[in-house]
């Protein structure tokens, strides 16, 4: 329920506050003069998008404050800057937009003058046939939900297998041939760097040979040399001791002669053309070369490579061992999805017809009681929401054929159209209903039946009505007038004399003609005895 709603700076209203009844309550005023600012105001507190142009030239902000109460009073704030992002608080906390809309959902409806444009909206209609599902019909939404989440659930699995049970048995052959291939070379880090030194060794043994053979023979002739050098400094040494270490020294280099003839001799002695082993290297180099065009640039990646691929191999192999369950859950989640979808639809056109035979009453209620009015609820693929599309067709007569809302109906008609549509599908939860000019188009006859209609209402729930209709107004508990005052709109409750006045210049455009005011009265009498 709404207690207290206040804007400032709001468009051309500078400052307004409204105190709605338990009841009916109305705003009425001139045409332009900023009825519906105030439900924008309501609106932006129930979280709906901020518009910078909202803000009137009295500030660089909108402020909006309200005070509702569901199960508890809540209080919220909600700031629109010229420039920037908008703010909203609840209970003087802090909170988003979304999360606000959230908390507030439920506690008010508002019924515009353009609500028929939503129930062109295929979604929108499916929420409010939702909304009126027996206790059969939403355990049938629960079933289908249920149902369809298993099914996205097995999917999910089934993706996360890679595929179907063929696919991933072909993955598993790629994989173990991946990790046979690797497996079997035996590969050794850095193998492939010492294969390629050999091979050039094996590639040019002839060539080092004779190198070698002919370094170890000046390496002779060079020990013989060195000797003769260690005779003769030992000689001088003898002769002069401050020759210090250069016989040492002599020493070591022949010693040093003497190990590199050794391993020369050595290695040209190991050294030998071998065709066969230069066959083997190159083979086992252009094994190596090939793993690496497959799996990595380095023997090191190919390595790194084989390991992800066995514990790849060893995914698969349980996965396969669950990939026949998973196809069944696949299987049975689709049937049960089938089966509890095909129930839903029944529980839909169960609500839906129970919605149009209340909607209908309404529209006889409010003239139209030769309108023809048909949900129209056509199969689909099944998704999040059923295998239903909601479309709402209407005719003003019975001889012709229906077609939607939007296309087919008058304003005047759409109007007493949102108005029994919204009756016939309003939450009998929701403690607050707002009607938004749902008026326009119609008077006389069927402007008393609407307001009888609204009045009836009002004794349920807490009702709001933007109105230009003087038999909606009549029927009022509380009035409240929007005036123009020139450069500035303002928000005024007006009971006795006033609201006589204001409801004669609603009738007629004569605020002060006594005539006027006499049939305000009277109207007023009538709204108050039920007549």
């Amino acid at each position: 329920m709404l207690h207290h709603l206040r804007v400032r700076n709001l468009g051309l209203l500078r400052e307004a506050a409204i105190d709605p009844s338990t009841a009916l309550t109305v705003i009425t005023g001139e045409t332009g003069a900023g009825k519906t600012l105030l439900l924008g105001g309501l609106r932006l507190i129930l979280g709906d998008r901020a518009d910078p142009s909202m803000v009137g030239p009295w500030g660089d902000r909108v402020e909006v404050e309200a005070l509702l109460e569901g199960e508890e009073e809540i209080a919220v704030t909600r700031v629109v800057p010229r420039e920037g992002r908008s703010r909203a608080r609840l209970d003087d906390a802090l909170i988003t937009v979304g999360a606000l809309a959230a908390r507030l959902e439920g506690l008010v409806e508002i019924v515009g003058q353009h609500s028929h444009l939503r129930l062109r909206s295929h979604g929108h209609l499916l929420h409010l046939i939702d909304g009126a599902l027996d206790d059969g019909g939403v355990a049938a939404l629960r079933d289908y939900g249920e149902a369809w989440a298993d099914l996205e659930a097995a999917l999910d699995r089934q993706t996360a297998l890679g595929g179907d049970e063929a696919a991933l048995h072909r993955e598993l052959d790629l994989v173990r041939h991946q990790v046979e291939e690797i497996t079997g070379a035996g590969l050794k880090p850095g193998e492939d760097d010492d294969l390629e030194a050999e091979a050039q060794r094996l590639g040019n043994a002839e060539a080092i040979a004779e190198l070698l053979a002919e370094s170890l023979r000046l390496l002779d002739e060079l020990s013989e040399n060195c000797g003769e050098v260690v005779a003769r400094l030992r000689r001088v040494a003898q002769l002069d001791p401050a020759s210090g270490s250069l016989p040492a020294r002599s020493e070591e280099l022949a010693a040093l002669v003497s190990e590199l003839t050794a391993e020369l001799r050595t290695q040209a002695d190991a050294l030998e053309a071998d065709p066969r082993r230069a066959r083997e290297v190159e083979e086992r180099l252009t094994l190596l070369g090939d793993l690496k065009r497959k799996y990595g640039r380095t023997l090191a990646e190919v390595v790194e490579f084989g390991e992800r691929s066995r514990t790849r191999l060893v995914e698969l192999e349980e996965l396969l061992a669950a990939a026949s369950g998973i196809e069944e859950a696949v299987r049975k989640s689709a049937e049960r999805v089938e089966t509890t979808a095909s129930s839903l639809t029944n529980s839909r056109n169960a609500a839906a017809n129970r919605i149009l035979e209340s909607a209908r009453g309404h529209l006889a209620d409010l003239g139209m009681g030769g309108a023809v009015l048909e949900i129209d609820l056509q199969p689909r693929s099944p998704g999040p929401r059923g295998a239903d599309h909601a479309l709402l067709l209407f005719s003003s007569d019975p001889r012709l054929e229906p077609g939607p809302v939007a296309s087919v109906a008058s304003g005047g008609e759409l109007s007493r159209l949102s108005l029994a549509f919204g009756l016939a599908t309003r939450s009998a939860a929701t403690p607050t209903v707002v009607f938004d000019e749902v008026d326009a188009g119609i008077g006389g006859v069927t402007a008393l039946a609407m307001g009888r209609k609204l009045a009836s209402l009002a004794e349920q729930t807490q009702v709001l009505c933007v109105t230009h209709l003087p038999q909606i107004a009549a029927h009022a508990d509380r009035h409240y007038v929007v005036r123009s005052t020139g450069e500035a709109a303002i928000v005024e409750e007006v009971v006795g004399e006033e609201r006589l006045t204001e409801i004669s210049r609603m009738l007629a455009g004569l605020p002060d003609s006594q005539p006027g005011q006499e049939a305000a009265a009277e109207l007023i009498a009538a709204a108050r005895s039920g007549g």
